[in-house]
């Protein structure tokens, strides 16, 4: 199988400014060879990061992005907060750089004042830390990277992608009993909001790839922030506002594995004057996306934190369209993290519109759900995963909307295994392609997660079963049904089951024992007529913008 038949070609990424296109000297746009694992919750990838970043020495280099980044929040228990490790870090004598948006107001709930405090403990500590307002009006930085070179040392060199911040809230488990340093959400989630989220651990010349990521952000001479009040504030702090010098780039790590890895971004077309190494704009995650949509037989499996915008998830409805035997199941948050009189229907309305397109292109081939702990607590999907076929597989810091496909920066990695699964049905999508193991690996830890599945309660039994229910019984998944996953179909049937059983135990009043998994299915509230036309224009101005330029808004691509 051609990767290019999946992945995007030179070419087709629709930006040549970026030094992506041309860093290899076949043309290949993207890297071979990799090794890419899914780190599933926080408190798995804050564990390993801690230990990584323990393990670095003078002269070797880390580099961060980040939305939000709270120098208080422990990576692993007290001592290991995150200004305390990059700092000390830094008194080693590793070379620490990082970018950190620099947020609107915090009257607006996001994160200015904690982002400015872990720049200065970099500061102070030896690093550089910027705040960077770089971004297109009512825009974000929202890529979240982490890249750990070792002078020296290739086969150590390791970047982080997806969509955990080095931030509160993020620091939870499978057991979804949230983090103990939290942050408010709706009330629904109670004080320590639930949190399911997933990064990527990459090894290999990928990690070149991430790191030239953050070299043309870091790079770019335009000033930190356009705005002349913010930037009398930098003056009259004293903030740091000129990035120096990086250290030139080492030639990429080795390869280490069996996985072509294509590293896909949004930046947006920024007005009056773009960004160097993106004039106008880049959205190859939107073209990623389409293209991989277009090879969907199956089964499209989707984490998503908003799934929003009909005219993004058009492209998963014409899919559905075309081919009457994909199905598409997705995960999704129960409830907005803002459901105030106003905030609610502004988040809702794309929701309710973007799920009313796609039941009307696929009927019961679509299926979507909440999760909830096993206290019953709603969990906070904010996983951004696609899986498709079993073959493409993308996970990264963008969701599905416009704001993500068009506005924010985004960094996210799509991810091709050359190896085979031997696992029945070798070929789901009947294409030829085959399945492969990195993506139906990925699926399967999610699904089975969600299922009660994992062995962690045994054999397809969760908190609460009684006696009796048990692999086989009922909507569990035990060890005679764990290879049945592997089939698409059989997969999305699980899912329905599992929900349906959960649901009826609530509504029986939560009597006798609790169904195994954590799956409710997800139902979008009504809103009236008139808070729909209210909230239609908030949703488009404020919540899910448009940043592509005038002349592709108008031919309707990206």
């Amino acid at each position: 199988m051609p990767a290019s038949e999946w992945l995007l070609a030179p070419g087709e990424r629709g930006n040549t400014a970026t030094r992506l296109e041309d860093r290899r000297a076949d043309g290949t746009a993207w890297s071979e060879g990799n090794e890419a694992r899914p780190l599933v919750h926080g408190a798995t990838y804050f564990a390993e990061l801690l230990v990584r970043i323990r393990a670095m020495r003078a002269g070797d280099l880390l580099l961060f992005t980040d939305w939000r980044g709270d120098p208080d929040e422990r990576l692993r228990g007290p001592g290991t907060e995150v200004a305390a490790v990059l700092g000390a870090a830094a008194e080693r004598g590793v070379i620490v750089k990082g970018l950190l948006w620099r947020s609107h107001l915090d009257g607006f709930r996001f994160s200015e004042e904690e982002n400015r405090s872990l720049s200065e403990d970099v500061e102070a500590a030896g690093g550089e830390c910027l705040l960077d307002l770089r971004v297109r009006p009512g825009g974000s930085h929202h890529q979240k990277m982490v890249v750990l070179r070792h002078s020296g040392r290739p086969e150590h060199d390791v970047a982080y992608v997806g969509g955990i911040d080095l931030c509160h809230n993020r620091n939870d488990d499978a057991d979804h009993r949230g983090d103990r340093q939290s942050l408010p959400l709706a009330p629904r989630y109670g004080p320590h909001p639930p949190w399911h989220d997933v990064q990527l651990a990459l090894r290999g010349p990928v990690v070149g790839d991430i790191e030239a990521v953050f070299r043309e952000r870091w790079e770019d001479p335009a000033p930190l922030s356009r705005s002349p009040l913010i930037r009398l504030r930098e003056l009259l702090a004293r903030e740091d506002t000129s990035a120096d010098e990086l250290p030139p780039q080492e030639p990429d790590p080795p390869p280490c594995g069996t996985h072509a890895v294509q590293v896909l971004r949004t930046y947006p077309n920024r007005l009056l004057r773009g960004y160097p190494f993106a004039p106008d704009g880049e959205r190859s995650i939107a073209r990623g996306y389409l293209k991989a949509l277009r090879r969907a037989r199956t089964l499209i499996y989707l984490e998503d934190q908003y799934l929003w915008s009909p005219r993004v998830v058009d492209s998963f409805a014409r899919a559905l369209r075309a081919h009457p035997q994909l199905r598409l199941a997705a995960v999704i948050p129960s409830v907005p993290e803002q459901d105030g009189p106003l905030s609610g229907p502004m988040n809702l309305i794309g929701r309710i519109t973007a799920l009313e397109e796609l039941r009307r292109a696929g009927g019961e081939r679509v299926a979507v759900y909440g999760l909830e702990n096993h206290a019953g607590t709603p969990v906070y999907v904010h996983a951004k995963v696609c899986v498709i076929d079993d073959v493409w597989a993308a996970v990264g810091s963008d969701n599905v909307n416009m704001r993500s496909w068009t506005h924010d920066s985004e960094l996210s990695c799509a991810v091709l295994d050359r190896a085979a699964d031997p696992r029945r049905p070798r070929d789901p999508g009947g294409l030829g392609d085959g399945a492969r193991p990195f993506a139906r690996a990925l699926r399967l830890e999610l699904m089975r997660e969600h299922l009660d599945a994992d062995g962690r309660y045994g054999p397809g039994v969760g908190p609460g079963v009684g006696p009796g229910v048990g692999p086989g019984v009922g909507p569990g998944v035990g060890p005679r049904r764990e290879d049945a996953l592997c089939d698409p179909s059989t997969a999305f049937d699980r899912f329905r089951e599992a929900a349906a059983a959960l649901d009826a135990w609530h509504a029986a009043g939560r009597r006798g024992p609790r169904p195994a998994g954590r799956l409710r299915r997800y139902v979008a509230p009504q809103l009236p007529t008139v808070r729909r036309l209210l909230a239609t224009p908030l949703h488009h101005a404020l919540v899910d913008p448009d940043g592509r330029p005038l002349g592709m808004r108008l031919r309707g691509g990206f």
